[in-house]
């Protein structure tokens, strides 16, 4: 998906992406649920200038080169001078962002446009009446209809609405295996879950282990749920939780999926210290690198992280597979799980609502995806796979794209979809359960009891 150069999908540069991937995709949430949004502010909304004068806040990251251009065209373009309205592009700085916004959106000044990373990030703004419902607009344009892979235009809905048009490259959670220490073990990456098993017990008996795992930093063992739930009972079992429905957790699939990960854990598939070991310190990536462990899950940015720490490991020995099928489960296999991308979304309080819009339809042109590609990332527009030859990586590009256009449905990450206090309370949970802290039992009827 990205080269050394590439970006995260909140915005960080590679390098700083592995110290705080979470904190950068968890922020939109954080700082959403304080006070603030209820503030109506006087005057019509918008940036307070003039009124063919837009303003769109952007996550302020080398990313931001893209959105840049795009506001260029676009006040150059037929469309701008046909709905009267320019867009002012603001870029602020990362860890400055979300209370920023928060604060804007309770203000005279806040944006027309804005950055987000869709599901939980933008929930207190619909339920505060704040954003503008584009699914009609959607679905009776064919630009935005048919410019974007379906199953990424709906990962960040809110109750099936569409509030946000995809305006970065996506991120889906890739089962990465190190192709050197599967050959030595004469091994194929696992493609249902006895396979998986039965490779784990071949490599546990060579003292190798099956997968390194960051569980120090909670958020990488939330992928293993996200994935088990999903294979087992499919994708609406975590969308009535998202809904609002805490019994939810009481789901069938959610008490196997539990079951099967402290299976895991009591299998050593993790190792037997992988609660003291990090993602965002690079060891669980070291781990993999250097042969201790065979497979890591993981969001795609592994590929850029292992690129920048170990380049030779990244490019002969890194392999990616999608996650395996669960024997008798009812979720489809295509299915995938992570970040789908970034999204703009509109204020319902803009000044120029048909202006707004005409902007976010560039977001689907091929000169908006060919910078993304060229950026290291892997577009989510249905003409990205034509311009894919010219990524970084092609193959692990066409990979990726793939994965993701063939998926029926992209499950938002638990955590970004149900907002930062639940997820964080979550995570807290998900690690007393791979912790062997809790059992699986116990880990269901506290999720329930999350608010």
């Amino acid at each position: 998906m990205e080269s050394n150069r590439g970006l995260s999908n909140g915005g960080r540069p590679v390098e700083s992406r592995t110290v705080s991937r979470r904190w950068v995709l968890g922020a939109g949430a954080a700082t959403l649920l304080t006070t603030g949004l209820t503030a109506c502010g006087s005057g019509s909304g918008g940036s307070g200038g003039g009124k063919g004068e837009l303003t769109a806040f952007v996550y302020g990251d080398n990313s931001v080169k893209i959105q840049e251009a795009s506001v260029d065209r676009f006040n150059k373009s037929a469309a701008a001078k046909k709905t009267g309205g320019k867009i002012k592009l603001q870029r602020i700085p990362g860890s400055d962002y979300s209370p920023k916004l928060r604060t804007a959106m309770g203000s005279p000044s806040a944006p027309d446009v804005f950055f987000n990373w869709g599901g939980g990030s933008i929930k207190p703004y619909e339920e505060a009446g704040k954003l503008i419902d584009l699914t009609d607009v959607i679905e009776n344009d064919p630009v935005l209809r048919d410019g974007f892979i379906p199953s990424v235009l709906s990962s960040g809905d809110l109750k099936g609405r569409h509030y946000g048009v995809p305006m970065r490259g996506m991120q889906p959670v890739i089962l990465f295996y190190n192709k050197s220490v599967f050959a030595e073990q004469k091994l194929q990456p696992p493609t249902t879950w006895d396979q998986l098993l039965d490779n784990n017990a071949k490599l546990k008996k060579a003292g190798i282990t099956p997968f390194a795992l960051g569980g120090a930093d909670l958020w990488p063992e939330l992928m293993w749920l996200e994935y088990l739930v999903d294979r087992i009972g499919g994708p609406e079992v975590f969308r009535r939780i998202k809904d609002g429905d805490a019994e939810g957790w009481g789901d069938p699939a959610m008490v196997k999926a539990a079951e099967m990960v402290k299976e895991l854990v009591d299998d050593g598939a993790f190792g037997s210290n992988f609660t003291s070991v990090a993602y965002t310190n690079d060891s669980a990536p070291a781990v993999f690198a250097k042969g201790r462990a065979a497979m890591h899950l993981m969001g795609s940015w592994e590929y850029s992280t292992q690129l920048g720490k170990f380049p030779e490991f990244a490019r002969k020995d890194l392999g990616w597979v999608a996650f395996p099928a669960i024997e008798g489960g009812t979720g489809d296999v295509r299915n995938v799980v992570g970040n789908p991308t970034n999204y703009w979304s509109i204020n319902a309080r803009t000044k120029n609502k048909d202006a707004a819009i005409a902007f976010l339809k560039d977001c689907a042109s091929e000169e908006y995806a060919q910078a993304l590609v060229d950026n290291g990332d892997v577009p989510t527009t249905s003409n990205a796979a034509k311009l894919l030859d010219s990524a970084p990586n092609p193959e692990y590009a066409k990979f990726q794209y793939d994965l993701v256009a063939k998926a029926p449905d992209f499950t938002l990450s638990w955590d970004q979809a149900l907002g930062d206090e639940l997820g964080t309370k979550m995570h807290t949970e998900i690690g007393k359960l791979f912790a062997g802290k809790s059992s699986p039992s116990q880990f269901v009827a506290a999720c329930k009891g999350l608010k």
